[in-house]
C-alpha cells in the first residue's frame, strides 16, 4: 500500500483491470464452445464452458457448478451457479432448483470441515438493486463468517484482508468435497 498526498491509503490491484475493461470476456468467448443459451459476456457462462476462472471450480454437478468467488467477502466464499444462463430463481427447472439446494448443503459441510466458521450467510441477490453485480446469471452465495471478521481493516481502512490464496482455498475445499461424496 502507498499513501498519497491526500493521506489516503491505496491498495493497488492491477489484476482487476482486465475484468473492469471486459477484456476477459473478449479474449475467452471466441475460443469456447458456449451453450446455445449462454451469454459470451457472462463470466459464469464462460466458467460453465471451461473458460477463464474455471480453475476455481470446486465441483461440477449435472446442471450446476460450485466455484470460489474471485472477489470473496471471506476465505472460502463459494457460489452455486446453474450452467444455464438464467436470471431469476423462478426460471430454474425443478432439477436445477434441487441441485442448487443440494450443492449449497454440500458446500456448507465442506466449508465447515475445512474452516470451522462460526456461521454463514447463504443467499441470492436477485436483480441489481438487490446487490447482484452479476444479476443476469443467478448464483447463490455461501459465505463463511467468523466472530469479528469485519474488523478495523474493513471498517476503517476500507481494505479486506484474506489470509489464504484462492488456489489454496480451492484445493482444500475440493478435497473436503470429495470426502463427503
Amino acid at each position: 500500500m502507498t499513501e498519497g498526498p491526500d493521506r489516503l491509503q491505496r491498495l493497488y490491484t492491477p489484476y482487476r483491470m482486465s475484468y473492469v475493461r471486459g477484456e476477459e470476456s473478449e479474449a475467452d468467448a471466441g475460443e469456447l464452445a458456449l451453450a446455445a443459451d449462454a451469454d459470451p459476456a457472462c463470466p459464469f457462462c464462460r466458467i460453465a464452458a471451461g473458460g477463464a476462472q474455471s480453475e476455481l471450480v470446486v465441483h461440477r454437478g449435472d446442471s450446476c457448478f460450485v466455484v470460489l468467488n474471485l472477489y470473496p467477502y471471506n476465505p472460502g466464499h463459494l457460489m452455486v451457479v446453474p450452467n444455464r444462463h438464467v436470471a431469476d430463481y423462478t426460471e430454474l427447472s425443478a432439477d436445477e432448483t434441487a441441485e442448487v439446494a443440494s450443492l449449497s448443503q454440500h458446500a456448507l459441510r465442506a466449508i465447515r470441515r475445512v474452516s470451522q466458521p462460526h456461521g454463514f450467510n447463504l443467499g441470492l441477490n436477485l436483480g441489481g438493486v438487490a446487490g447482484g453485480s452479476l444479476s443476469q446469471h443467478l448464483h447463490q452465495h455461501v459465505v463463511p463468517r467468523w466472530s469479528g471478521d469485519a474488523n478495523f481493516m474493513t471498517v476503517l481502512g476500507q481494505t479486506k484482508t484474506l489470509p489464504q490464496l484462492l488456489e489454496d482455498t480451492r484445493d482444500l475445499l475440493a478435497a473436503a468435497w470429495s470426502d463427503d461424496a
